[in-house]
């Protein structure tokens, strides 16, 4: 089954830490490298990030056993410190990640257009993998 480019997928996690802190393990590449894979056979071993308007970012992830590895990158839209974060990654789709303070918890929306070549369900899974890594990295430190 193929996409539209118009498909848009949201994906979400409660991250029980405060936002500020869901705010600076999303965003410092230092984190970034902790937890941005979809399955443990992967990893992200460099990440760079310049977090403004007109700032770009890129994340290289990697099979582990060095079998296919690409680049994630984009340049930001609009940032709103602990609230907002909105991209466009390099093929020109636009990606909107929201952070909710929820008592001591965190709610993370990531909301993408679908790509064309890949099944819908597939690249909610992955993107809900990574986020999950995310959240699961987040409360461990």
């Amino acid at each position: 089954m193929e996409t539209t480019a118009n498909t848009i997928i949201t994906i979400e996690a409660i991250v029980n830490v405060p936002v500020e802190k869901a705010w600076e393990v999303y965003t410092n590449p230092n984190h970034v490298t902790q937890w941005n894979h979809a399955s443990d056979d992967w990893h992200s071993p460099s990440a760079e990030n310049d977090l403004r308007p007109g700032g770009t970012f890129s994340y290289r992830m990697e099979a582990k056993d060095g079998s296919f590895g690409f680049d994630f990158g984009g340049i930001y839209d609009e940032v709103k410190p602990h609230e907002l974060i909105v991209y466009t990654i390099g093929d020109g789709r636009k990606v909107e990640n929201t952070f909710k303070k929820e008592g001591n918890a965190t709610k993370v929306s990531v909301t993408f257009e679908a790509e064309s070549i890949n099944p819908v369900e597939m690249q909610r899974g992955g993107w809900q993998a990574i986020l999950d890594n995310f959240k699961k990295y987040a409360e461990s430190i």
